[in-house]
């Protein structure tokens, strides 16, 4: 076998869920070459067939696999090109097990578990091309643990991560220096233009601002504005509406600290399609994306009716299949809107019983809740979409959402990139960390993490201690 491709470039060793979670990992190897065990193909046969997401990886792996290696025998022994079909990432080679291994030389491995197989096809390529590096690829902790013990070189894939560190993540807000003006107030420029104030800044920091980030400048003269216009070293900034005066209320409710009077300026914000909050618990991340949504729906007629989705991944057990309509199904994962709904319909003192059931039967009407099963093919128009728990999705299926969108509609991502229940997701490589690092600087997008829990002192104590 003329594997001999010089021996700066490794020979990675895939495992079946490597390319169960990205059909595409094939090509993500660049330069290096990819090995794939007899198991990984049965295991992929066997995970095949239904309508998950699992399944349908599968069977996209398996169709690149057949473009790889095309119809000829001859060329398996010396591997496949992965640059077919113009794919221009990888100068690799992909290799088929086409002999058996024998595993005698592993005692430590019983049985013939598929996890134990692959571990032995490693060890076998290890011995038989001691000057390369063959190093195991694998979302599975147990099988990089067992690998290590043996003294088998195991990785992650990393290839979907969007980001290394999440601490690094876009935040939408920065803090202007105390010297902010010093440096920047020269050629200064300010106006007013539908009642909002304008001023155009000119210096060094302006460069690492985006459009629609919010900046504050907390000292003597304190500022809360929104980058409008970046360009060069010159930035557009207009000064926010302060909705945490009672007069400036959103259905009744006001903003508690600074980030949340930066969400309510973008929910707000008919000129801004796609907005995405982070928080953890008790932020308020769903109680002023409903707030906003019901003035803009009921009071203001710019949206048609509120459209409110979440991924179904249970904390506990699953309930098992649950009667009625598909609206009905999706009940009790909608404890968080019910639970809103209550704060919402208090604010309105003057209202009495009578006009707060009329109120809320008025509501009812105008919010739907859809499950995400049934969203392919759709188109929204004029809608007020909320994506609840948007953490738990991967980055194709928040494309799947976010393209439902027409003219129109006014998406929203909820989330806490820190409570991810889906197997395989993690902080780095959610669908949600996915579109804030794509969706930063878009004129029409906006993103803020919601810093301060502000549900009660007992659950912020909680949420820091526990």
């Amino acid at each position: 076998m003329t594997k001999k491709r010089g021996t700066h470039s490794k020979l990675f060793v895939l495992d079946t869920n490597v390319l169960m979670h990205d059909p595409s990992s094939l090509f993500r190897f660049e330069e290096h070459d990819v090995y794939l065990p007899m198991v990984t193909l049965e295991e992929l046969d066997n995970n095949k067939k239904g309508m998950t997401e699992v399944a349908r990886n599968a069977r996209q792996a398996s169709r690149f696999i057949e473009e790889i290696i095309g119809s000829t025998l001859d060329s398996l022994e010396d591997g496949c090109p992965l640059s077919k079909n113009g794919n221009n990432f990888s100068s690799g080679r992909l290799f088929l097990q086409t002999r058996a291994v024998v595993t005698v030389e592993l005692p430590m491995l019983a049985g013939s578990k598929a996890d134990n197989q692959i571990l032995g096809v490693v060890a076998d390529q290890q011995k038989k091309f001691p000057e390369r590096q063959v190093i195991l690829v694998s979302k599975d902790i147990n099988i990089r643990i067992k690998a290590r013990a043996m003294g088998i070189a195991a990785q992650d894939y990393f290839n979907d991560k969007v980001l290394e560190d999440t601490e690094l993540l876009y935040t939408g807000t920065t803090e202007l220096p105390a010297d902010f003006w010093d440096k920047h107030s020269k050629n200064m420029e300010s106006w007013q233009e539908a009642g909002r104030m304008f001023y155009r800044v000119t210096g060094p920091l302006c460069s690492s601002l985006l459009v629609n980030q919010f900046v504050y400048y907390d000292f003597e003269t304190p500022m809360h504005a929104i980058v409008r216009g970046q360009e060069g070293n010159s930035a557009a900034l207009e000064v926010l509406k302060d909705y945490t005066q009672p007069k400036h209320n959103v259905w009744g409710i006001t903003a508690r600290n600074r980030e949340q009077n930066f969400a309510l300026n973008l929910l707000m914000d008919p000129e801004i399609d796609f907005i995405t909050l982070l928080g953890q618990a008790g932020t308020g991340k769903t109680l002023l994306t409903l707030a906003s949504a019901l003035t803009q729906t009921l009071d203001k007629k710019i949206y048609s009716e509120i459209i409110m989705t979440r991924v179904t991944v249970p904390v506990g057990e699953d309930i098992g299949f649950l009667p009625g309509t598909e609206e009905e199904k999706m009940t009790p994962w909608m404890g968080a809107l019910e639970d809103n709904l209550d704060v919402l319909n208090k604010t309105d003192d003057e209202a009495g019983d009578w006009g707060r059931a009329a109120t809320q039967d008025l509501i009812r009407t105008r919010i739907k809740v859809k499950s995400m099963n049934f969203m392919r093919g759709r188109t929204f128009l004029h809608k007020f979409l909320i994506i609840d728990e948007a953490q738990n999705l991967t980055p194709k299926q928040m494309k799947t959402l976010i393209t439902r969108a027409g003219p129109g509609t006014k998406v929203v991502c909820l989330g806490n990139i820190a409570q991810i229940d889906t197997p395989y997701l993690t902080e780095g490589s959610s669908g949600l960390t996915y579109v804030v690092d794509r969706f930063k600087g878009w004129s029409h997008s906006g993103h803020i993490t919601l810093m301060r829990g502000e549900r009660s002192r007992l659950a912020d104590f909680a949420a820091e201690t526990l």
